[in-house]
C-alpha cells in the first residue's frame, strides 16, 4: 500500500505542473476588431484575418473571441464603437481606417492595437517612427504613395492613347496630397498632362465627374480618400462608364466593382499578415517593439468587361501579366 501510494503521489507531482500549464492555456483571448467599412465591405478582408489566427492554431469559440464592430463609413460612430470594445475587455484591438485609429488614440486606452493599414503613420503623428513606433500601436503602411507614379505608367500602358489624365484628390489629406505631388512630378515623362480635381466628400462626386468632363480630360487618376471613399467605389465607377472614361483606382475592389484597372498593395495578405501581430502581442510582445511594416504583396487587376463597355482593347502583354482578369 505504502508503494502505490508513493507511486500515485510521484505520478501526481509529475504531471500536476503540466495541468496547471494547460489550465492556463485555455485562456480565451478577446480580440477586437474595429472598421470604419460595413461587414459586407470587410468580409474578404475579414476571413484572411481569421484564415491567418487559424493557420497559428487558434480556435474561434474556444481559446479566441472575435468582437467585431463596424461604423459603416460614418467617422461618427466611432468614438462609441471604440467605448464598446474597452468595455468587453478586449485584449487587442485590430483597427482598419483612420479615423477608427484616431479615436482609439484620442480614447487614452492603454489596449494594443494593430493597424491592418495606414498611408503615412509616421507622418501623421500615429507613430513615433516605424522601426520603434512607441505606444500600444503597431502594424502596417499601404505603400500607396510610393505607388503612385507606377499606377500612372501602367494607366498610360493599358490606354495609351490617354494625354490629359484627371487626378481626383482631397487636398486637405496629408497622404493623397503626398499622391499627387509625386505623380505630378512623373506626368511629364509620360507624355501625360494632368489635370487637378479636388473632391472632399462623397456629396461632390457628381460635381466631380461634371468637371473632368468639362476640362476634356480622357482619363481618370483616382488617389482615395479612406475616411468617406469605402462604399462609394461603385458610383463612381458607374459615372466613370457612363463618361466613357478610363480610370484607374488602388486595391483590387476597385475593378472588382467596374473600374478598367486596379494597381496597388494586396490588402488580403495585409490583414492575413496582421494576425501574426495579434500573436506576438497575446504572447507578451509589446507594439512599442514591432516595427511597421510595408506591404510586400501587390496586385495588377484589369476588367474586360469595363473595357468592353468603353470600346478599349487592353493590350495583351499587360493582361497577361496582370495577377487578375475580370471577364
Amino acid at each position: 500500500m505504502k508503494r502505490r501510494n508513493f507511486t500515485w503521489a510521484a505520478l501526481a507531482a509529475c504531471f500536476s505542473p503540466r495541468v496547471a500549464v494547460a489550465q492556463a492555456a485555455r485562456k480565451v483571448w478577446r480580440v477586437g476588431y474595429l472598421s470604419m467599412a460595413s461587414p459586407d465591405a470587410d468580409r474578404q478582408w475579414v476571413a484572411a484575418f481569421r484564415q491567418g489566427l487559424k493557420d497559428l492554431g487558434y480556435a474561434e469559440g474556444k481559446d479566441l473571441i472575435l468582437e467585431q464592430r463596424h461604423a459603416f463609413n460614418q467617422a461618427a460612430r466611432v468614438p462609441d464603437l471604440a467605448a464598446s470594445l474597452a468595455r468587453r475587455q478586449v485584449d487587442v484591438v485590430v483597427v482598419y481606417g483612420s479615423p477608427a485609429i484616431a479615436a482609439l488614440q484620442q480614447s487614452e486606452s492603454t489596449i494594443p492595437i494593430v493597424m491592418t493599414v495606414h498611408a503615412d503613420p509616421v507622418g501623421s503623428g500615429v507613430v513615433k517612427s516605424l522601426a520603434r513606433p512607441g505606444g500600444n500601436i503597431t502594424g502596417f503602411t499601404d505603400g500607396h504613395a510610393d505607388l503612385a507614379p507606377k499606377r500612372l505608367e501602367i494607366l498610360k500602358e493599358v490606354v495609351p492613347a490617354v494625354s490629359r489624365v484627371a487626378a481626383m484628390f482631397n487636398p486637405t489629406t496629408a497622404h493623397a496630397a503626398r499622391q499627387w505631388k509625386l505623380v505630378e512630378r512623373a506626368a511629364p515623362r509620360l507624355g501625360v498632362k494632368l489635370v487637378p480635381v479636388e473632391i472632399r466628400g462623397a456629396d461632390e462626386i457628381e460635381r466631380a465627374f461634371d468637371a473632368i468632363v468639362k476640362q476634356r480630360a480622357d482619363a481618370v487618376f483616382m488617389i482615395p480618400d479612406p475616411t468617406w471613399w469605402v462604399g462609394q467605389v461603385p458610383r463612381m465607377a458607374d459615372l466613370a462608364i457612363k463618361h466613357r472614361l478610363p480610370a484607374i483606382g488602388t486595391v483590387r475592389k476597385f475593378a472588382d466593382h467596374g473600374l478598367l484597372v486596379a494597381y496597388g498593395t494586396n490588402f488580403v495578405e495585409l490583414w492575413r499578415r496582421s494576425a501574426a501581430y495579434v500573436d506576438k502581442i497575446l504572447k507578451g510582445a509589446k507594439p512599442a517593439d514591432l516595427p511597421i511594416e510595408h506591404p510586400t504583396k501587390f496586385d495588377l487587376v484589369i476588367n474586360l468587361r469595363t473595357a468592353g463597355a468603353l470600346g478599349i482593347t487592353v493590350p495583351r502583354a499587360v493582361v497577361l501579366r496582370a495577377d487578375h482578369v475580370i471577364e
